[in-house]
């Protein structure tokens, strides 16, 4: 009886939706609970590694996600108060040669589309909104939710996809709030007419300094123009979506060169989000219930990989279910030994990244040295174990 109840996946962000689309294609029931009143996402730009590129081609979304992404031609490092050019990586077919899939950059909601889509297109999926998961309950081989509202529903297992602050975590790790780093972010996107040719780039192009840095980066076929300011501040608001105050942002970058500034100057209206992460974590699963993505390893954003280390999450889960013949409890420890230490590394390396962005003095002059001497930007900066990426058929031998 248990296996005809549905795995219930609570949050329908890209992690939540991407566990929804293995899941179902491998012939689960799903019910996935987003407690907004409507499926989306917020936020701008996220890059995209080869190893995230991998997992498309795995999941059959190479085509989707090539019609609406940007390729850009390089990775590249300047100093943001001297405009100092740091270091410059290929990417194209260097990216393609070195790893076998591209680099690539995408508008958020474009990819929570994209896997939106996908699992509307699949049977097995049930999608609600305005459901917010409270609190389970486990027996032998069911878990009972309640829902805020009232509502309860049964399901074979539940797996947490419900962010930052996941409630889900809550109750299986009980380690407290996320980490706040001291670092805020304040993003915005352009229209490409608004960019002045001078400061347009096909790049992914990053402006290191002294506790801050810009990136920036052309969007959706370049039709958009992404932008991410980052700083230290004291400042604390959880969520994604409050309004930054330009006259901060304009102080913390008072020393960076002509084209950073000019650029800040376009944006009239920013969004901000504090950086928070968690310590990594050998466990988080309980018999049933699992998380993924950033209820599971919540990271920081230097190098790129909160979506792609979920994607990877829901990929190494369903090789897990298979290799365990759809056994919940031993499956989700499979999936967990498999994961831990390859998205703790990913934290871990995310803060040291963030020091490098930010450096200053000796710190700073080490950076610029390592990077040019041409060893350490082979391979992306030392970062070829993380975009080498998983290979499902291997997980579980």
């Amino acid at each position: 009886m248990a296996k005809n109840l549905p795995v219930l996946i609570a949050g329908g962000g890209i992690g939540g939706l991407a566990a929804a689309l293995v899941l179902a294609q491998d012939g689960y029931p799903v019910t996935v609970l987003e407690q907004a009143s409507a499926f989306g996402e917020i936020g701008a730009g996220i890059q995209l590694g080869p190893n995230i590129f991998r997992m498309f081609d795995y999941l059959g979304l190479t085509e989707v996600i090539n019609r609406v992404a940007f390729f850009p031609d390089g990775l590249a490092l300047n100093d943001v108060r001297t405009g100092e050019k740091v270091v410059r990586v290929p990417l194209g077919d260097v990216a393609r040669a070195t790893y076998g899939f591209p680099y690539g950059v995408i508008y958020r909601a474009d990819l929570h589309q994209a896997f939106l889509d996908a699992c509307r297109k699949q049977p097995h999926v049930t999608l609600r909104t305005d459901a917010r998961v409270e609190s389970f309950q486990q027996c032998a081989d069911s878990v009972t939710v309640a829902l805020a509202g009232g509502d309860t529903l049964e399901g074979r297992a539940l797996i947490g996809a419900d962010g930052m602050w996941s409630g889900i975590r809550e109750a299986v790790v009980n380690d407290g709030k996320p980490r706040v780093s001291g670092h805020i972010a304040y993003r915005a996107v352009l229209k490409r007419d608004d960019v002045p040719t001078h400061l347009w780039s096909n790049d992914v192009v990053l402006w290191g300094g002294e506790k801050t840095h810009l990136v920036h980066y052309p969007l959706r076929r370049g039709e958009l123009f992404n932008l991410v300011a980052v700083f230290h501040s004291n400042k604390y608001d959880e969520g994604w979506n409050s309004f930054g105050d330009t006259a901060e942002l304009t102080e913390r970058f008072a020393g960076a060169c002509p084209p950073v500034k000019e650029l800040l100057s376009k944006i009239e209206t920013w969004k901000m989000w504090v950086l928070c992460d968690r310590e990594p974590v050998q466990n988080w699963t309980d018999r049933r219930v699992t998380l993924v993505g950033d209820a599971a390893h919540p990271m920081l954003q230097y190098l790129a990989q909160g979506a792609g280390q979920a994607i990877e999450d829901a990929v190494v889960l369903r090789e897990a279910l298979r290799f365990c013949r759809g056994d919940m409890a031993k499956a989700f420890q499979k999936y967990q030994k498999a994961r831990y230490l390859r998205t703790g590394r990913v934290q871990l390396t995310a803060r040291f990244y963030g020091d490098i962005y930010h450096a200053s003095g000796v710190q700073r002059e080490l950076r610029n040295q390592m990077f040019q001497s041409g060893t350490e930007s082979a391979g992306f900066a030392g970062l070829k174990w993380m975009y080498d990426g998983i290979e499902p058929s291997k997980l579980f031998q």
